[in-house]
């Protein structure tokens, strides 16, 4: 179930029609799932709790038709690749992909792979790859993710309504102290008399749950470790931090927005994450991106692609852009409760269990302050 199912409102803008990032035209989102084995962790065997996503700026190629993009960092403990070509150039020229912390390296190489061993196309790219650690529920050293489970979330990626919670890198987070996941949300916005779409994806994977709240209700002081327990975490030797974790989203819309612009757009996308009590933790790594796919179909960027001088391009004013913050920031938000309501209670390593947050419960605590619906009053 999504926050929109039991009624619950983030916010007063309108959502699209599917209410996710694929409502952003030709923005495709693919998923490889696994999910394996039980009981004592071997490392190298299982059990197996973790997956890839996938998210494809539009039908094409990006090395050859990029995005303009940006980024914001909230807090660096995590890794998102091809950052820095990104922020030289402002563009986005690979897809994005989300997996776990230990999987990153195969990612990318598997994107690399993809792109460059193919006659005729230049050798050379660099994937923007995000991470969340899933070593709670997860045979995380085991590095299980393979280059056929990045394909096959490449190859399934689609436009639509898509799925949430236990799927693709958000399949062993945590969020909270409850089971986390993958999450989505968008939000349109009229502009004058042109109209846009902002979509977000989020695999959550961070917060503490003395500080989670909803719509100004502290859900973390009503639904506490004695209604909602804990993993039994003394079965990890190092035990991490409340808080400790990492939250991933990605921003498209098709509003646009010049690199720097989007950078902004990113940016908004940490305040979201702020709304439910996320403070960007030390340990935690908050990173965000944003693309625009207004330029789609502007020419090969890439060496020796032998592009005209001068490209002409389009630029929203900025009197528009509290608008598209507000919707950025609502849409995050929306994303990570609906990453949590979707998600289901799972078992995983060592017979941890993590537990998922119920979302009539939480609509009932809501009812009990009167902010189930947003209000400013």
């Amino acid at each position: 179930m999504r926050a929109s199912d039991v009624g619950i409102e983030i916010g007063t803008g309108q959502a699209g029609p599917h209410n996710a990032i694929t409502d952003v035209a030709g923005v495709r989102v693919g998923y490889s799932t696994i999910v394996h084995g039980e009981g004592d962790l071997t490392v190298g065997q299982g059990p197996v709790r973790t997956g890839v996503t996938v998210v494809r700026p539009h039908g094409g190629r990006p090395s050859t038709e990029p995005v303009f993009a940006g980024y914001h960092r909230l807090n660096g403990f995590g890794e998102l690749t091809g950052l820095e070509w990104l922020h030289e150039s402002g563009m986005l020229s690979s897809p994005i992909a989300l997996t776990n912390t230990d999987s990153v390296g195969v990612v990318r190489d598997t994107l690399i792979r993809r792109e460059t061993r193919v006659p005729g196309r230049m050798p050379i790219m660099l994937p923007v790859v995000g991470e969340t650690w899933d070593g709670i529920l997860n045979d995380i050293s085991g590095q299980h993710v393979t280059a056929e489970h990045v394909h096959a979330a490449h190859d399934d990626a689609r436009g639509g309504p898509i799925a949430e919670g236990n799927v693709g890198g958000g399949t062993g987070t945590q969020c909270y102290g409850f089971k986390g996941g993958t999450g989505t949300a968008s939000r349109v916005v009229e502009l004058g008399e042109r109209r846009f779409t902002i979509g977000v994806l989020v695999q959550a994977n961070h917060g503490d749950r003395k500080h989670f709240e909803v719509n100004g209700v502290p859900i973390g002081h009503v639904l506490t470790k004695k209604d909602v327990p804990f993993p039994r975490m003394s079965e990890i030797t190092r035990v991490p931090p409340p808080g400790t974790g990492s939250v991933l989203a990605v921003v498209a819309t098709d509003a646009p927005l010049l690199p720097h612009q989007l950078n902004r757009l990113a940016q908004r996308a940490g305040l979201g994450i702020a709304k439910f009590g996320a403070r960007g933790d030390n340990y935690s790594g908050d990173l965000m991106i944003a693309f625009s796919t207004a330029a789609h179909g502007m020419p090969d960027q890439g060496p020796g692609a032998r592009t005209a001088v001068g490209l002409q391009v389009e630029m929203l004013a900025l009197e528009y852009f509290d608008t598209l913050f507000g919707a950025v920031i609502e849409a995050t938000a929306e994303a990570i409760l609906n990453a949590m309501l979707q998600a289901e209670t799972m078992t995983g390593r060592d017979g941890l269990t993590v537990h998922a947050l119920d979302g009539e419960r939480l609509a009932g605590i809501l009812d009990r302050y009167g902010r189930r619906r947003f209000s400013l009053r």
